[in-house]
């Protein structure tokens, strides 16, 4: 199991939310490169690096920081918040993202999507499916869709989806542990996708159960900003 620290961007510095709350905004560090190179310092591999200006006005903005990130460390970066177009997923590749994470339009414009994963490869894409009570929410977690999860995977899967980053938002930046059975539950019914399993994750016991249940990777977050997981506990895992 991969595991993959998260940068939340607003503003250029790096902050936390509660719930996907941007009212409930923590800046961390003023300057989310020297937070990257932390996680590559201590031996961790990938960063999970998201937009949260971009998520919340329906395209990138925080470039300068994705692009330093990029060429200055080694990391293997997934990124979302804001894609909307086929240019920007271009210039983020270009920049040296290996993954995006496609959300909100992923909702609002299957077809374009479908299209991306053929264009661009499955290996490439992400398919970002942030949930409350069972259903999909969008737009930086600000708007709900009226979609249940398991018809939103049912229907990327025929089009060659192989990666879904699932966020419950319940769970996150509430350190009070991920909602397990809601993986479980997504691998029993879509066994041949590789579930990234994202919010909650409070402690390292948390990772052993996902790892358990066969996730594929695990985004931490405010475990890390909060002292409760130790970058060195991390990479030994």
């Amino acid at each position: 199991m991969r595991i993959i620290p998260a940068i939340d961007i607003i503003d250029g510095k790096c902050v936390r939310l509660t719930q996907g709350d941007y009212a409930q905004k923590k800046i961390y560090n003023e300057n989310p490169v020297e937070v990257a190179k932390e996680f590559e310092n201590a031996g961790l591999k990938y960063l999970h690096l998201v937009d949260l200006d971009g998520a919340k006005v329906g395209k990138v903005v925080n470039w300068n920081v994705v692009e330093s990130i990029c060429k200055e460390t080694g990391l293997d970066v997934d990124f979302g918040g804001g894609i909307k177009t086929e240019e920007q997923i271009e210039r983020l590749f270009s920049y040296g993202i290996k993954q995006v994470n496609l959300g909100s339009i992923a909702v609002k414009d299957p077809k374009k999507v479908s299209d991306w994963i053929r264009l661009f490869g499955s290996e490439k894409i992400i398919l970002s499916a942030d949930v409350k009570n069972e259903m999909i929410a969008i737009s930086g977690w600000q708007e709900s869709a009226a979609i249940p999860i398991t018809t939103f995977l049912r229907d990327y899967v025929h089009n060659g989806i192989e990666y879904v980053a699932c966020t419950d938002i319940s769970t996150d930046g509430m350190l009070s542990g991920p909602n397990v059975d809601l993986y479980k539950n997504i691998l029993l019914t879509f066994p041949q996708l590789q579930i990234i399993a994202s919010g909650g994750v409070s402690c390292l016991e948390d990772l052993f159960e996902l790892n358990q249940i066969g996730a594929d990777g695990v985004i931490v977050g405010k475990a890390i900003y909060e002292g409760r997981i130790k970058l060195d506990e991390l990479a030994e895992f």
